[in-house]
Parts: C-alpha cells; structure tokens; sequence
C-alpha cells in the first residue's frame, strides 16, 4: 500500500518528474502526457459516478481502479529495472466486454448517430467516452515512441466503447439524435 506523509517534494520545481522506476523526464514527455490523460480519465469517470447508482455505480469504480493499474503500468517503462511493476493483463478488457454485451442487450439498435446529452449521467458518460479516447491516442503515441503494455490500449479502446453503451443506458431511450443539416437546402426549406 502507498503512504503519503509529504504532498509537495519541490523535486518538479525544474519541469521534471519522476516515473515509478527512480529515472526522472520533463513533465512534457510523451509517457507523462499519456498517464496524465489516464489521470483526467480517472477524474471524470468519478464525476459520473457522483451521478450514478445501483449496478452501474460499482462498475465505475471498478474502472476508476483499473485506470489507477494503467497510471502505475504506464509510468514504469517496460524493461526497466525496477522489479515488481503492475502491469495490465487481457482480463481486464474482456472484463469489459461482458459488460458492453450486457448493457446493450436490451437496447434498440441505433437509426442515426448520437450527440452527448439525454442527462446528466448520460452527457458525463459521453464525456468520459471523449477523454478515453484522447487518452487512447496519447498512448498510442507513447507505444509509437517506445514500447508499452499493448493491454492497456486495448483496455482504453473497449472502456470508450462500454461509455456509449452506458451513456445509451442512462439516457434511457432518450438519447439526442443528430440530425443532419444541410446548407445548401432549398431557400426557405425548415433547418
């Protein structure tokens, strides 16, 4: 278990922070950006589960855990000589597809693309769908940089995925259905 006795250490004064491994990088590098999107993610997936009950409330802090795992698998670079370091394995992203089949079993099939809204729950779902996403590609281009736990971009691109499908469930069949507008309508033809 991790004790903080000391929040400030003064030792990023100098824009440089230190991975889990003891070596220390600019706070602008790539794996930095990459767990701190994890970290942004973790955030806004808490400020749906202020909104959410029942089943669904569990499950989010189910994710807030795996998205803490992720941070800690991302900020040890793989090969490095620190021992022990927690890495992701491909449960956990089957562990979401279960829940992506479940939750979208009862749902009606889609006729038209969704924009975020249809409540409270469900618009910060949307949210949390649109910064996993950015997180994906940060890691994604950590990964193109040097070599990552795969697992993690797979667990990211399922997690935005189970976001849609559980923004849907919220919305309770009121989702907002874009509805596309052309320009070039005929004169005085209704938006």
């Amino acid at each position: 278990m991790v004790r903080l006795t000391r929040i400030y250490t003064r030792t990023g004064d100098d824009g440089t922070t230190g991975l889990g491994d003891g070596t220390r990088v600019r706070k602008t590098s790539p794996r930095i950006e990459a767990y701190g999107c994890v970290d942004e993610l973790n955030a806004v997936v808490g400020l749906c589960a202020e909104l959410a009950g029942g089943a669904l409330l569990p499950r989010l802090r189910q994710v807030q855990n795996d998205l803490f795992d992720l941070g800690a698998d991302l900020c040890v670079p793989l090969g490095s000589a620190a021992g022990g370091a927690l890495r992701l394995g491909p449960g956990r992203a089957a562990r979401l597809e279960g829940w992506i089949d479940e939750a979208n079993a009862p749902l009606a099939p889609l006729q038209s693309f969704v924009l975020p809204g249809g409540g409270a729950l469900a618009a910060h779902l949307h949210l949390a769908r649109t910064v996993c996403r950015r997180a994906e590609r940060r890691c994604l281009a950590l990964g193109e940089a040097e070599p990552i736990n795969a697992h993690g971009l797979v667990y990211l691109n399922r997690l935005s995925d189970l976001f849609f499908v559980w923004s849907r469930a919220a919305a309770g069949g009121a989702e907002v259905l874009w509805v596309p507008t052309r320009d070039d309508a005929a004169p005085g033809a209704a938006p």
